[in-house]
């Protein structure tokens, strides 16, 4: 399922147009990305948390020469799934 299938789907089961359908969506994305980025964790019960990470600096390989370079240090999204969507999927 991509945007547009689960946008169609939105505008289905809500009875809501296309358009409202694809704005809602993009808004819940926008702002979900913005908290995180502020560093603060979004969670949706049942269904799980985004936060940040910080993934520390390391050691690694250039894949084309092989050298050795060194990674930078770097902030990460991450997401955690909630108990209800992990028994869903199992």
């Amino acid at each position: 399922m991509n945007k547009h299938d689960l946008t169609l789907r939105l505008a289905k089961k809500l009875k809501i147009s296309q358009r409202l359908a694809n704005d809602t969506i993009d808004t819940m994305v926008r702002e979900i990305t913005t908290e995180v980025k502020k560093g603060r964790r979004v969670t949706l019960v049942g269904f799980g948390s985004f936060y940040r990470s910080r993934r520390s600096a390391r050691m690694g390989r250039n894949p084309q020469t092989g050298m050795r370079m060194r990674i930078a240090a770097r902030n990460v999204p991450r997401f955690r799934a909630g108990e209800a969507f992990k028994k869903a999927v199992k």
